[in-house]
């Protein structure tokens, strides 16, 4: 009769984590800083195509979409949108991101935790590079709320939440969570994008540049990671 086998302990999938995680880089760590590079360099032209925007002036439609946005300033609107801000960065966003990478890996999921970690990981290093590149001061229309003393361009915000978005729905795919992984983040990754602007934080430039670098990004690594390999999820049936 055959033994049954204990559950790996925490350290032994760390290592084969780690292990996993070293031969993807040592296979694809090229590609993958020339995708680093692809997604700032269209960065590089959004930036581009506002005049003196190192001076900070912002794009046509940025300053009355942010007047609008004040114009709809409420008690309770203040309360929903410092919410969803809190959500979509350090008391949601990023928790979850830790959380999704482990319980992959705890699963023994190897290949989609690294496309987790990768994917996530990745955009916020992304971010943090553009930011300083392009130095963009936040907008100053009115005094925040919510006050930030960090660069705008791109939202940290904008593109940490589209970027787990991206993760999750590439990997319910073909699972029948697709539509619960979509609708969720169908309403959770705009709500987050209004309130940076709602706050006055953000430009909607800052947003749209976020989210657009975040979906590129992460398609991009789910792309190098499933290469010629099968889909998330998928066992090979032995015949």
């Amino acid at each position: 009769m055959a033994v049954p086998q204990r559950p790996a302990e925490p350290d032994s999938i760390a290592r084969q984590e780690a292990r996993f995680g070293a031969a993807f880089l040592r296979k694809h760590g090229w590609r993958l800083a020339l995708l680093f590079a692809g997604v700032l360099l269209p960065l590089w032209g959004f930036v581009e195509l506002a005049d003196e925007l190192r001076e900070a002036e912002a794009f046509p439609f940025d300053a009355p979409i942010l007047q609008l946005a004040h114009a709809m300033a409420r008690d309770g609107f203040d309360q929903l949108f410092l919410l969803f801000s809190a959500l979509g960065y350090e008391y949601g966003v990023v928790p979850f991101d830790v959380a999704l990478v482990v319980a992959l890996a705890w699963r023994r999921r190897f290949r989609e935790s690294i496309f987790a970690a990768v994917a996530l990981g990745g955009s916020a290093l992304l971010n943090i590079a553009a930011k300083q590149a392009f130095a963009r001061d936040r907008p100053s229309l009115w005094e925040s709320i919510s006050p930030e003393d960090s660069f705008s361009f791109p939202s940290g915000h904008a593109m940490g939440s589209m970027t787990l978005a991206a993760v999750l729905v590439l990997l319910a795919l073909p699972t029948r969570w697709r539509w619960v992984a979509i609708a969720a983040m169908g309403v959770f990754v705009p709500m987050v994008g209004l309130s940076r602007i709602y706050l006055g934080v953000h430009y909607p430039s800052d947003i749209l540049a976020g989210w657009s670098a975040a979906s590129v990004w992460a398609v991009g690594c789910y792309g190098l990671v499933f290469y010629g390999h099968l889909r998330p999820w998928q066992t090979r049936i032995s015949r």
